[in-house]
């Protein structure tokens, strides 16, 4: 079974003149390898992944496994509100050779506690992938209840949860009911959760600055809370601005401010105002990246 713990990249699809940008998402892939993430998440949240079509979906999700080429673990992003479209991508996911799927809560349609274990163990039981799930209420509408995560992780396939509700307690909420693994959902939580039983983040933020994440996130796990601390410290306000506006706009402004990608949204997704782009490039300034 898979071992989760680490820094799990939330990568951005970069698109350009309305496509795919595979060069750029090349580059954006090495940049994580030679940084040595645990893993990397094509198609979530900052992914754009309501915006990228069935088709490109399997192809973003094939050119990640067939790039890092083993060097680092694929969880692929195929969650969806729909169990019959979460299981059609999943399976395909597992065919083309992912290491375990990313699975939001069911989003808009708001299900009740029994109505999510019902989804999300018919996914994790009909494709055998290792299953993550992904807590996010402030997009899905509802939380996933930690009698829910408690039931699920009783099941061989669910290995782990990410945690994006903006609550620590939670983790030692999970921690106290059952032996899943825990992985912060917000960059700036990142500390706070490892501190009370995570074993790593799924950042945005590593698309800019995979390196000094997985040096802080690995002194954690090592037990040198002042050293990772520090790094905390250091990046705390580029963590919190990344959000500045709806993820993924400001990290990918970041990432053009840096020259890895175009600043390339799909609608309803555009461009971040002035205001936000010159505060976003102050932070980036004096946190040394930019």
């Amino acid at each position: 079974m898979i071992d989760i713990r680490g820094v799990y990249t939330a990568l951005v699809t970069p698109f350009k003149n309305g496509k795919v940008d595979y060069e750029s998402f090349g580059r954006i892939l090495d940049k994580q390898v030679e940084a040595r993430v645990a893993g990397v998440i094509p198609v979530g949240t900052t992914g754009e992944s309501p915006t990228v079509d069935f088709k490109e979906h399997g192809e973003v999700i094939a050119y990640t496994i067939e790039k890092v080429a083993g060097r680092c673990q694929v969880i692929a992003g195929t969650g969806a509100n729909s169990t019959a479209e979460a299981i059609r991508l999943t399976k395909e996911a597992k065919e083309l050779g992912a290491d375990a799927t990313l699975q939001v809560t069911p989003y808009y349609n708001k299900p009740t506690p029994e109505g999510m274990y019902r989804h999300f163990s018919t996914v994790a039981d009909e494709v055998g992938l290792p299953v993550v799930l992904y807590n996010v209420p402030g997009r899905a509408g509802v939380p996933i209840p930690v009698d829910v995560v408690e039931r699920l992780s009783a099941n061989p396939n669910v290995v782990a949860v990410k945690e994006a509700a903006g609550s620590v307690d939670r983790v030692s909420q999970i921690r106290s009911r059952c032996d899943i693994a825990i992985l912060s959902g917000d960059d700036s939580l990142t500390l706070p959760m490892m501190s009370v039983g995570a074993v790593g983040v799924v950042s945005v933020a590593s698309n800019l600055i995979p390196t000094e994440l997985c040096h802080m996130v690995d002194a954690a796990l090592n037990g040198d809370f002042r050293a990772a601390a520090d790094l905390h410290r250091k990046y705390y306000q580029l963590f919190v601005d990344l959000f500045i506006e709806s993820n993924p706009i400001p990290v990918k402004e970041a990432m053009a401010m840096l020259g890895y990608l175009e600043p390339e949204f799909r609608l309803p997704m555009c461009r971040m105002t002035d205001a936000h782009r010159d505060k976003l490039r102050e932070t980036l300034v004096k946190c040394e990246v930019l």
